[in-house]
């Protein structure tokens, strides 16, 4: 069996998260939070499949009071899984959402310091301080509500909404996102409210393992066990994002890390429960072929033999297997035999998640939310149709501005909600078209593709 890290236990409404017990699993609707009917009827298709908590985003009070009948509804119709409420930008929606969820997720980078906006700010250690004693008390304020209303937390840092504060100190770093998170761990390890979690989530998995690992060792420094929930952020659809998903988590799952997890895909959330389950059900069989691998690596290669039948349950196993031996620079070629047949395309798209070879088109997507004002899935399709050919390009297709234009840093090129049919365009960091009408916008993404390709390397 493999061995997981101890952790202490949090409390989710009647669901225990960590310690002993079993790895959880979950997502996040998609729909509207103000839509009632709908956000039940999606809560349902979830727990149908295996869900065990459910989130929905609450960007605004109507939305975090509308939770109350979701989860009456629910209820009614005997469905006790936990609800958990997604928080940006807004302390006050974190208040109101603690009255009525189970669970409340909020973000250290927008919670009480303003929107990224990717601008070096200088701090005396006394103005930085000052910001830390803003901090304290607003978030007392939210501990408070909690405690009363004996509601848990989840500190959710995004590595693409890290505030402008944390960046101009530490960087866009590990560190500086370990940090981000501690800063608020500290204050509830002080004021002894234990029913906490914590996740570090990045689109890019070598940054997610990388600095998940560097928050549990800080936490061992400073006597903190809090369970840890596990994702990679915007990791996409189809084979690339089960495969770039179970990377990530994979590679901290087998050394014993992680109490929740959530594979986030652009597709109906529903749809996420089976892979994670899969993924869950096969960290045993992948830390000993991941220590067999390790024992296989001859000049520079790791070598990895399956005998799956399951097609979408051999990229979950291969790269959970190699992960971590990827991420780490232990090896940096692979070679694959599924029954004694060589799955060269599976070895390459697992090294283009772990960041190592880039054989084809990235995309960088998200699963989207109830802040998602546009088609999603039907966006991504209509973009992949036409820019699939353009290897080692990078594609960010973003539902809104939460994690946007933090997540696709890295990207070549950006597709942002920006309102209600409106989108924004972005080449790198910079915004080079807003606010254009839905209807146009796939379009004149393309034809900026195409008048930089001169450009291009």
């Amino acid at each position: 069996m493999s061995i997981r890290r101890i952790s202490s236990v949090a409390h989710v409404g009647p669901l225990a998260i960590g310690g002993q017990n079993p790895i959880r699993i979950q997502s996040m609707a998609t729909v509207d939070t103000n839509d009632t009917a709908g956000c039940v009827a999606q809560a349902k298709r979830i727990i149908d499949a295996g869900g065990e908590l459910v989130r929905f985003t609450t960007q605004g009070k109507r939305e975090a009071l509308n939770m109350q009948h979701i989860s009456a509804q629910l209820k009614a119709d005997g469905y006790q899984q936990p609800l958990v409420a997604d928080v940006h930008f807004n302390a006050e929606v974190a208040d109101v959402a603690a009255q009525f969820c189970e669970k409340v997720r909020i973000n250290p980078g927008n919670y009480v310091d303003p929107a990224r906006t990717f601008k070096h700010l200088e701090y005396t250690d006394e103005e930085y301080q000052a910001e830390l004693q803003r901090l304290d008390e607003r978030l007392l304020r939210f501990i408070n509500i909690c405690k009363e209303h004996h509601t848990a937390v989840r500190i959710g840092v995004n590595h693409g909404s890290l505030s402008d504060r944390i960046m101009s100190r530490y960087g866009d770093t590990p560190a500086g996102i370990v940090e981000s998170c501690m800063e608020f761990l500290r204050i509830f390890k002080r004021e002894h409210f234990n029913d906490v979690i914590i996740s570090i989530k990045a689109s890019n998995t070598v940054v997610m393992v990388q600095s998940v690992r560097l928050l549990v060792q800080q936490m061992d420094r400073e006597d903190m066990h809090y369970p840890l929930h596990l994702g990679v952020t915007e990791a996409g659809e189809g084979e690339d994002g089960r495969i770039k998903s179970a990377v990530g988590i994979g590679a901290l799952l087998t050394e014993g890390i992680g109490d929740t997890i959530r594979v986030s895909l652009s597709e109906e959330p529903e749809c996420e429960i089976p892979v994670a389950r899969k993924i869950v059900d096969s960290i045993d069989e992948c830390v000993a072929l991941k220590a067999e691998v390790a024992r296989s690596i001859t000049d520079d290669t790791a070598m990895l033999r399956l005998h799956e039948s399951d097609r979408e349950l051999l990229q979950l196993k291969a790269a959970m297997a190699v992960g971590s031996l990827l991420i780490d620079r232990r090896a940096t070629k692979l070679i694959i035999f599924n029954n004694e047949q060589e799955e060269t395309a599976l070895a390459d798209a697992i090294l283009q998640a772990a960041r190592i070879k880039f054989t084809k088109t990235e995309y960088i997507s998200c699963p989207g939310c109830g802040r998602t004002l546009y088609n999603l899935q039907s966006t991504i399709a209509r973009i992949k149709a036409a820019t699939s050919h353009l290897v080692g390009l990078k594609i960010g297709i973003m539902g809104c501005i939460v994690n946007g234009p933090g997540e696709m840093a890295d990207a070549d090129y950006g597709y942002v909600g920006a309102g209600r049919g409106k989108i924004s365009l972005y080449r790198g960091k910079e915004c080079v078209q807003k606010n254009i009408p839905e209807a146009e916008a796939v379009e004149k993404l393309l034809l900026l593709i195409e008048q930089d390709k001169p450009t291009m390397k």
